[in-house]
């Protein structure tokens, strides 16, 4: 039990015996102890002075006293007008530590019995993952492992956006200008080669714009008119039809994309347990639209075209079916929503997608709750903020955005080449300095892009996310293998880390604290779907150790009981900065 809940139970138990009145948990109000007063904890005594009927000197003097009284975990206590100043005794301090150091589990909150979804990276076929992608997947991975240590039953899932115009545009330009290219021709990971075609169609698109714009055509027109534009158009009506050519060229130049997703995924340490394909849902959620229809749900244009009505709801009308009828995006996320609550039954579905797609979510489940489903409540968009460089905005089809195996690359040369420039490779062989490099190259990106509340647009720079000092991973990393490395030193001199109970300092009393509320901070964390809150706690723990280690001695230190338990403090610091980390899928080295 934690300082502020141990003294709110014992704070009720003080004011139920001296006032006859059950005291709400809302009335006991702590804060910490303002540092030019004695104690750890203090408590706000004016949201009771209704009940004590008292002054606010003479209410605390009460409560104080009976706590000394009654309350072993209490060593003393002061009133400063109406403010209670508690201290707690060190064998509470230490009986704390010895309780997270024997909880494997710290941490883990119990079994909530909900099932919760969580649908992250959703790549489309056409491109390979860049710097927004890498976002996503950190993101959702993330909040997969923190809503895993609140204790639902958590299913990581990936939509994967393999049909649509988009598609087309990069099979009609490998067509057009692919010379039957492979990934093993090409000497390319499979999916950048299909980006680099996207990006070709862009380019050839653009050309025949100009053509028509300078035979007097508006530019408007000469981008409806386009003829390479109409031909992708017409490709994917045949897909939809299931025309045999352009469906096996579909999946030779998909199975390329995957093959190289795959190694993407890997080098990010992500997974999934279930993988969905748009190819295989749309057709579901053009089901529902037909259903729609048939009930007025939906309504049809005069192009053949299928909508629904929102603006009664204070939105527009939104495009369910086009006019040759293929489906939107919107179509498919329909069957694909569908599909899983029938599949999984989910208490709730995170949708982890870029702010850009705010309105989708809205109307998707106003759409849903319209066609009866009213499990749609229990969508929620995780609408997180856009990532950008120094020199601005990224733009896929014009081969502008940061690839994610060139960024992770990156991550691992910066790591390698600020480490060699620390000396912080202590005698290891050039097997385990790759794998460091990698681990730091990877924590300094992980961490970097996690600690920012997730709604945030943010600026990424790969060299000030590699410090060793300030809020990064590497720091976080440093700080756990300098723990490890003083408990290797004990070892091998046969000292053993154990709470011992001997007198604690103010300073270990505040760590203390602050790994006591490590499993508030994970249940804060999950309620707001925000790795961020993880990542600065792991911060300021790493930190808190960082100015004990410069202050106190440690395996220098004389009195053998004190000796043990200051090596069985830092033990459990190492311990929580694990299983924070771990939420934000970072590794951390047991020496650099």
């Amino acid at each position: 039990m934690n300082p502020v809940q141990l003294l709110t139970e014992k704070s009720q138990l003080a004011v139920k015996a001296l006032y006859g009145v059950d005291a709400q948990p809302q009335m006991l109000q702590f804060q910490a102890t303002r540092k030019e007063f004695e104690g750890d904890l203090t408590l706000v005594v004016f949201p009771l002075l209704r009940t004590s009927r008292k002054s606010p000197e003479a209410t605390a003097e009460e409560i104080g006293a009976w706590l000394k009284e009654n309350a072993t975990e209490v060593a003393s206590y002061n009133a400063v007008k109406g403010f209670l100043n508690i201290k707690l005794s060190d064998s509470y301090w230490a009986e704390m530590l010895k309780g997270i150091a024997a909880d494997p589990d710290f941490g883990k909150l119990p079994s909530s019995g909900k099932t919760v979804m969580v649908e992250f990276s959703s790549p489309n076929t056409n491109k390979p993952l860049h710097l927004g992608h890498v976002r996503n997947n950190l993101l959702g991975w993330s909040v997969s492992k923190l809503l895993e240590a609140c204790g639902h039953n958590v299913l990581k899932v990936n939509l994967v956006n393999d049909r649509g115009i988009h598609i087309c545009k990069s099979m009609l330009a490998w067509l057009k200008c692919g010379n039957g290219a492979t990934p093993e021709s090409a000497g390319k990971k499979g999916d950048h080669l299909i980006g680099d075609y996207y990006v070709k169609f862009n380019d050839l698109f653009k050309a025949e714009v100009k053509e028509l714009v300078d035979g007097g055509m508006s530019e408007e027109e000469a981008e409806k008119n386009a003829p390479i534009l109409k031909e992708a158009q017409a490709m994917l009506v045949k897909w939809e039809q299931g025309d045999p050519e352009v469906v096996a060229l579909w999946k030779k130049m998909n199975g390329w994309v995957y093959e190289g997703f795959d190694k993407t995924y890997a080098s990010l340490g992500i997974s999934f347990d279930r993988i969905y394909y748009e190819s295989q849902t749309y057709k579901g959620g053009k089901s529902l639209v037909s259903e729609g229809l048939e009930k007025g749900i939906f309504f049809r244009k005069e192009d053949g075209s299928v909508w629904c009505d929102l603006t009664g709801d204070g939105l527009d009308q939104k495009l369910l079916l086009r006019g040759d009828g293929t489906s939107v995006y919107m179509t498919q996320d329909l069957g694909t929503a569908q599909k899983r609550y029938e599949e999984y039954k989910f208490d709730e579905m995170i949708y982890v997608v870029g702010n850009e797609q705010n309105y989708h979510f809205q109307v998707l489940k106003l759409i849903l709750k319209k066609l009866g489903f009213d499990w749609s409540d229990a969508i929620y968009h995780l609408s997180y903020g856009m990532v950008e460089l120094p020199e601005g905005k990224m733009k896929s089809r014009e081969g502008t955005v940061v690839d994610a195996d060139d960024l992770i690359e990156k991550m691992y040369n910066t790591a390698k080449e600020t480490s060699l420039e620390l000396g912080k490779l202590d005698g290891m062989d050039e097997k385990e300095q790759d794998e460091l490099f990698s681990m730091l190259g990877l924590g300094a990106l992980k961490y970097f892009i996690l600690k920012v509340d997730p709604r945030k647009t943010m600026l990424f720079d790969p060299k000030e996310s590699i410090d060793f000092n300030g809020n990064t991973g590497p720091f976080i990393q440093y700080t756990h293998s300098r723990i490890k490395s003083i408990l290797r030193k004990a070892d091998e001199q046969g000292i053993k880390a154990e709470a011992t109970g001997a007198a604690i300092l103010p300073k270990e009393q505040s760590i203390i604290q602050l790994l006591s509320t490590y499993p508030d901070k994970v249940r804060e964390a999950g309620e707001a779907h925000s790795p961020a809150l993880i990542a600065n706690y792991a911060y300021e723990l790493a930190k808190e150790f960082n100015q004990y280690y410069h202050d106190v001695t440690i395996l220098k230190e004389e009195d053998g009981a004190v000796k043990s338990q200051r090596l069985a403090l830092i033990g459990v610091i190492a311990s929580v900065l694990v299983k924070a980390m771990d939420i934000l899928g970072i590794k951390l080295p047991e020496r650099m």
